[in-house]
């Protein structure tokens, strides 16, 4: 090597590589009345660099995107295909320990869910809810002695 390779791997810049970004999974409401809306969507999201897998239920208004993908980015998306969309404001019916809460009861939600709302959550100071369920008759699998 010479004296001017020398000098030359002082200044060398070695190019700084983009962290990847992490797998997640985006649910999003659409409201899809035909095949169009949800071919349009499905395509729409599907060319996102980096979405692995895109689930669309139509009955559901339901599409989910899993992949290396920001789901801010994947809502933009849905939004620019010209449909109202939202993140999924849902959870499952049995995940929440009030589901019949005013905000929580919604009649538009798909079967076994309830929006996800603050007050439908357990509060953290009440331990004794969790035992009186532990034992009740609703509860088929509550007891195994019997």
């Amino acid at each position: 090597m010479g004296a001017l390779d020398h000098i030359l791997d002082w200044f060398e810049v070695t190019p700084r590589r983009k962290k990847r970004k992490a797998m997640q999974t985006a649910e999003i409401k659409v409201k899809m009345d035909c095949d169009g809306c949800e071919r349009r969507v499905r395509n729409a999201v599907c060319s996102m660099k980096g979405a692995k897998t895109v689930e669309v239920n139509r009955k559901q208004s339901r599409v989910t995107v899993t992949g290396y993908v920001d789901p801010n980015k994947v809502l933009k998306r849905v939004k620019n295909t010209g449909k109202r969309a939202e993140f999924w404001p849902y959870v499952p019916y049995n995940l929440v320990a009030y589901p019949y809460v005013a905000q929580a009861y919604d009649k538009k939600a798909p079967a076994g869910y309830v929006k996800n709302v603050f007050q439908a959550l357990p509060s953290p100071n009440a331990p004794d809810e969790k035992f009186t369920t532990l034992f009740s008759d609703e509860n088929p699998n509550a007891c195994s002695i019997m």
